[in-house]
């Protein structure tokens, strides 16, 4: 009994005086481990509410460990860091570890963490305070005050400044958005139906619906203008040469006139009380000065043939002499034309041949309307009436002109046909030397041996219509040049650069030169049966001559474009050639007219050997001295919580033996 007591004498005195040390601890699920047992249960529950609250205001967890005495380490910082990796504490996490016995402690945190070092600073100051007074409930209060004081509402004032200056910046965008939608929709207004991007083919593309209603109603006051200064022109005109030579320039007058009611009916529907849409005002405004357009070239187009026939007038006897040796020079090529048409239609084909086919007979017709104009000039000066005299010698100019540019053209064409026919045996030597090439020429595709048989099937045809009777050197030439252009596709892949540079250049010069010949034909087609021929032949031809014109000037520098564009005008030149001839075919005149009376003939439009009004019309003559006009002038157009992973490192107050970014400090208390 009395051994029994003493040890439990001895137990409990060894129990109430001894400190134990400990190791690194897991924390568990609580935020407060009191190992030393220093905290009651009460303490111990406000403790853990105290932490609950610090985490709800802050979104940072304090974990609080109360052990006796800190070993494996010894060292507070390093101790307590073990114990951060240990249990994976995150940057908003934070360890406060009290050895009680050792009079130590250690505050940990993350150096990436919210508190900076610092706040840190002060909340290890308001836990050492109360340590030193051994008040561990109020210890975890004060740090948990501070924490809250920084993390939290600080956090909340920070998040709060964040907010206004986002707030303002949405302000300012939302200001800069308003401004700029305001400008954009002055522009649009601006703008109106007006184009977004430029056409370089519209010249009015540029111009905003303001300026097109300006510009078109500048337009129709000068035409206006323009309409009445040609009527009181034409009068004078009337009074002069009397009404019927100046009966086409009073249609010229009405067309204008008819124009400008166009006009003006459009002006009337931009001015009622109908709300138009901005694309049909645009587009009647710029109709309105197309139409003035059209005005001041029907009133313009041919004042200097008027003014030219004024001058005839006061002039007349001695013209009439000029134009009399004019119709002399006539003859001797009057009397070779029908020899040479013959010498070609020996040789060459109907199609060949189809722009001069009837030029020896329409240049007897014009010489035979040269002749009577002459006589009527004569027959004018005589009766003292200058102003038909000068209108019959005019006519009798015109008609000797056309008829020498008719013959000249059989001519013409005979030397181009032969030029071409050159150029085709050229082509044919060329091509077999192409064969020969092509023969030397791998072939693993067998491109070059099909375009090389398809050649060699066109060289012999070639061969055997170069030299038949009728024959026609145009087609020949193109089917060459399409045999050309195979051959030279399949050779492309292995030849030279240079060599193919030399090829293009030659199959160059052999496309101008048959687009100028189909041009030179058009042109003299045309012009001397212009009384009858549409605007589509007249377009193409002036298409083909604008295609020709960039082909010569791109030869130089880039013959590959420039082959492109001579071809573009071989065809345009056909193409005007054939609707030209289409125009003819479907010409029928009326009986009847003015130019009968004026001359003494038989009437308009007939065909027979007296028929010369007709032969007139057909090539443009009364047509080409009448359509103008006398004068005018118009010219216009965090997570929170607990992490996983460790990444902790003590800093100071000792140093640390974990490799993360975490400082630690603390001291005795």
């Amino acid at each position: 009994m009395l051994i029994a007591l003493l040890l439990a004498v001895i137990t409990g005195a060894f129990s109430a005086g001894a400190a134990w040390a400990v190791d690194p601890v897991r924390l568990g699920s609580d935020r407060v481990l009191d190992e030393a047992g220093v905290l009651s249960s009460a303490e111990r529950a406000n403790a853990e509410a105290r932490l609950d609250e610090l985490k709800q205001a802050s979104d940072l967890d304090l974990f609080v460990v109360f052990v006796d005495e800190f070993t494996n380490p010894a060292d507070a910082d390093a101790w307590t860091d073990e114990v951060a990796g240990l249990n994976g504490l995150g940057e908003r996490d934070y360890l406060l570890a009290v050895a009680v016995e050792q009079r130590t402690y250690s505050f940990s945190a993350d150096s990436g963490g919210p508190i900076s070092a610092s706040q840190q600073d002060a909340v290890q100051r308001a836990i050492e305070q109360q340590l030193s007074e051994n008040r561990w409930a109020a210890a975890i209060d004060a740090a948990a005050d501070e924490m809250q004081g920084d993390g939290g509402a600080g956090t909340v004032r920070t998040l709060l400044i964040v907010a206004g200056i986002v707030a303002a910046v949405l302000v300012v965008w939302l200001v800069v958005r308003l401004i700029a939608k305001a400008r954009r929709n002055a522009e649009i207004r601006r703008r109106g139906a007006m184009p977004a991007v430029p056409d370089p083919n519209d010249p009015f593309s540029t111009l905003t619906d303001q300026q097109v209603q300006t510009q078109a109603g500048t337009a129709l006051v000068e035409a206006d203008n323009a309409i009445t200064s040609s009527r009181e022109e034409l009068g004078f005109a009337i009074a002069e040469f009397g009404d019927g030579v100046t009966a086409p320039f009073s249609r010229v007058v009405d067309e204008a006139k008819a124009k400008l009611s166009q006009a003006f009916e459009l002006q009337q529907k931009l001015d009622d009380e109908v709300d138009d849409t901005i694309h049909d005002r645009r587009a009647w405004h710029i109709r309105i000065i197309r139409l003035c357009d059209e005005i001041d070239e029907l009133l313009d187009g041919n004042a200097a043939e008027f003014t030219a026939l004024r001058r005839l007038a006061q002039n007349a006897p001695h013209e009439l002499e000029r134009v009399r040796a004019l119709r002399a020079e006539l003859d001797p090529l009057l009397a070779g034309a029908e020899p040479a048409l013959a010498d070609l239609a020996a040789t060459y084909d109907a199609a060949a041949l189809s722009t001069v086919a009837d030029n020896a007979e329409q240049a007897r017709d014009r010489a035979a309307l040269a002749d009577r104009s002459i006589a009527a000039a004569a027959d004018a000066i005589a009766r003292g009436d200058s102003g038909e005299a000068a209108f019959a010698i005019r006519a009798a100019e015109q008609s000797t002109d056309q008829a020498a540019q008719l013959v000249k053209a059989v001519t013409g064409l005979g030397a181009e046909l032969s030029a071409i026919e050159a150029q085709a045996r050229a082509l044919i030597a060329d091509l077999q030397a192409d064969l020969a090439a092509a023969r030397q020429l791998p072939d693993p595709s067998g491109a070059v041996t099909a375009a090389a048989s398809a050649t060699e099937a066109e060289l012999q045809r070639a061969q055997t219509l170069i030299d038949g009777i009728p024959r026609s050197p145009q087609q020949l030439l193109e089917s060459l040049a399409a045999a050309n252009t195979r051959i030279d596709a399949a050779l492309a892949q292995g030849r030279e650069v240079v060599a193919r540079a030399q090829r293009v250049q030659q199959l160059l010069d052999q496309t101008l030169t048959q687009a100028g010949s189909a041009i030179r034909a058009a042109r003299d087609f045309i012009e001397t049966r212009r009384g009858t021929i549409g605007p589509t032949a007249r377009t193409r031809l002036s298409q083909a001559e604008a295609g020709l014109t960039q082909a010569l000037d791109l030869r130089p520098s880039d013959p590959e474009q420039s082959l492109a564009h001579a071809r573009r005008a071989l065809d345009l030149a056909r193409a005007a050639t054939q609707a030209a001839e289409s125009d003819i075919s479907s010409y029928a005149p009326a009986g009847g007219g003015w130019m009968g009376d004026i001359f003494g003939g038989s009437g308009y439009g007939r065909r027979s050997n007296d028929s010369g009004i007709a032969d007139d019309i057909l090539g443009g003559i009364i047509g080409g001295l009448l359509s103008g006009g006398g004068g005018g002038g118009y010219s216009g157009r965090s997570s929170g919580g607990r992490s996983s992973g460790g990444g902790f490192r003590s800093s100071g107050f000792g140093g640390s033996r974990s490799g993360g970014g975490r400082r630690s400090g603390g001291g005795r208390f």
